[in-house]
């Protein structure tokens, strides 16, 4: 779970048997849930042949924006612990 592909982060899968109403309606076989980021509060459904996977170029790149994200992140939280504990820190 939480692979990333073009459409998004595989978040979950389900798998409608041939011969269901659900399969009639959506197709039979596995769906898979995908969350466009991170942030977005929608959630939308593929059959596996409608994902495309990312390149190791674009898997890298995702990869290494989100380590910087938190990086930074992780720095503000520390200059913040500083000023609260007058820069004494048990670290």
């Amino acid at each position: 779970m939480e692979q990333r592909t073009k459409q998004g982060i595989i978040l979950g899968l389900h798998y409608y048997p041939n011969g269901t109403e659900i399969a009639e309606q959506f197709g039979g076989g596995w769906r898979y849930a995908l969350m466009p980021n991170k942030n977005s509060d929608e959630l939308f459904h593929f059959q596996e042949n409608q994902i495309q996977p990312l390149t190791p170029e674009e898997l890298f790149s995702q990869i290494r924006a989100e380590i910087e994200f938190y990086q930074q992140q992780i720095t503000i939280l520390q200059q913040q612990l500083a000023v609260v504990t007058g820069g004494f820190t048990n670290a």
